[in-house]
């Protein structure tokens, strides 16, 4: 089921009976109405969610960079299929109604195309790494994806799996940077074609720049001018960024300081060589030698091959220090309401037991 619509056409629409395109109707008929202030909720990935108050102009000076950065203009044919609670989907509607685009509403799956009909084709949609993986994993739709002319992925980090996998598209692939309190991305990097990116391009407008511990800020008219300082480290070069992951997971080990988001990237290879696509990630627990003893957290099973097997193969490419001391496995890692890895709340009760 799809609600199809654009900023004419909807003067004239009837409110859905369907509570999803209710909703996305309600919103769009207070953005038209001139609101000033909307009440939005972070996503909870980083920490307990919070309601916070974004204005239209910030709205506005986000729909406007998106559009002049991708060359996305008037009659951009695009498909909505993130969840509208948050900013991400929410950032659809409005991209719509600013931008004059024609949108086609659906209800957030993990695969899309499965709900629309064969010959439906688009200019631009938004994607979770997630849902671009279960496209390409799946036959019925993993040759359809050059329906979507343009494709803006953000929310999670993308797997070797699927960068391999978006190494081979045609239509071009962007990861954003961002999060709720910059309504939406302030940054974009090409994941694939003649030149993939490595750093992230910040959009015209936006300021930047590191405090005291590397870790990136950031503001401009999406911030309403204000400052947004982020734990995420960062190496600035230019007016672009390598990411190098947060302050907040780096771990004290026997003296060492560890980068956790860096394990997981050198064990994502490991995993991807050994054709293992179990999520994971690197943690840590308390040791009274070592201060914080570098762990991980596997979802299900490995049948392919031992703990023991596993850890070897990752110290082939790690230090021992940056070589996990033990895998835990878990039936099914917590997530938040967007479908991201809650890492503390799914390790907390097993270290508390």
């Amino acid at each position: 089921m799809q609600w199809t619509t654009d900023i004419n056409v909807f003067k004239q629409q009837q409110r859905p009976a369907h509570p999803y395109f209710a909703r996305a109707y309600d919103f769009m008929e207070l953005w038209l109405s001139d609101q000033d202030q909307f009440i939005l909720n972070t996503s909870g990935s980083t920490g307990t969610p919070k309601p916070i108050a974004i204005s239209r102009n910030q709205f506005k000076s986000s729909a406007a960079m998106t559009g002049k950065a991708l060359a996305l203009g008037k009659g951009t044919r695009a498909l909505v299929c993130l969840n509208i609670s948050y900013i991400a989907g929410l950032m659809m509607l409005v991209r719509g109604m600013e931008l004059n685009w024609q949108l086609t509403i659906i209800e957030p799956a993990s695969n899309p195309l499965l709900n629309l009909g064969t010959n439906d084709e688009f200019d631009f949609t938004a994607l979770v790494p997630m849902q671009l993986n279960a496209i390409l994993e799946n036959p019925d739709t993993k040759n359809q994806v050059n329906r979507l002319r343009k494709i803006l992925l953000g929310g999670a980090p993308v797997s070797i799996s699927l960068q391999r996998k978006i190494d081979d598209l045609t239509v071009p692939v962007y990861q954003s940077y961002g999060m709720t309190e910059t309504v939406s991305h302030v940054a974009l990097r090409k994941l694939n074609g003649e030149k993939p990116e490595l750093n992230y391009t910040f959009l015209p407008g936006i300021g930047f720049g590191l405090d005291a511990r590397n870790c990136l800020f950031v503001s401009g008219p999406v911030t309403n001018g204000e400052k947004i300082q982020t734990n995420d480290l960062a190496e600035i070069h230019g007016n672009s960024f390598r990411w190098i992951g947060r302050a907040d997971n780096i771990i004290n080990s026997g003296g060492v300081k560890i980068v956790l988001d860096e394990v997981d990237a050198s064990i994502a290879e490991v995993f991807y060589n050994l054709e293992i696509t179990n999520p994971f990630f690197a943690w840590f627990r308390p040791d009274e030698k070592l201060g914080q003893m570098l762990i991980m957290f596997v979802e299900g099973t490995i049948r392919s091959v031992t703990p023991e097997l596993l850890l070897a193969e990752i110290r082939k490419y790690n230090s021992a220090y940056e070589t996990p001391k033990h895998v835990y496995f878990v039936n099914q890692f917590t997530r938040t309401a967007t479908e991201k890895v809650d890492k503390r709340r799914t390790v907390q009760p097993l270290l508390e037991s």
